[in-house]
């Protein structure tokens, strides 16, 4: 699940976003490093995104697609658990892996939709 959205001009930083977020919000906000989607900075170093913790479970990542543009994600913060229960990166699955995928799909998609929501109004709250 991901969404983009247009935000203000003064928060179009990650520094100035991570401190509106955790002004706004009684969620669990820091600035790491985007090792979900192994993204790199015009720099050449890993670039870096803002993490928005409902729980071990349930987050979202945000960073800049563009100047003024917000690309939110929903993760799995918990590396060990976005380890297990995130979505595979593998090209080929056996077939094991493939029926086990979708049983986790069906069973943690509704509950991973609603906190989706839940994250993406807080946001939207914070910086709109």
């Amino acid at each position: 699940m991901e969404n983009t959205i247009n935000i203000k001009s003064e928060y179009n930083t990650l520094d100035a976003l991570n401190q509106q977020l955790k002004n706004t919000s009684s969620l669990e906000v820091s600035k790491e490093y985007d090792v979900w989607e192994h993204r790199i900075d015009s720099n050449g170093q890993m670039a870096q995104c803002i993490v928005l913790k409902k729980s071990a479970m349930h987050g979202m990542k945000i960073h800049f697609q563009e100047d003024n543009k917000l690309k939110m994600t929903y993760i799995i913060p918990n590396k060990m658990m976005h380890a297990y229960f995130g979505k595979s990166e593998k090209r080929y699955q056996n077939i094991i892996e493939i029926i086990t995928g979708k049983i986790k799909e069906l069973v943690l998609a509704p509950n991973q939709k609603k906190a989706f929501l839940e994250l993406e109004n807080v946001v939207k709250k914070a910086v709109l």
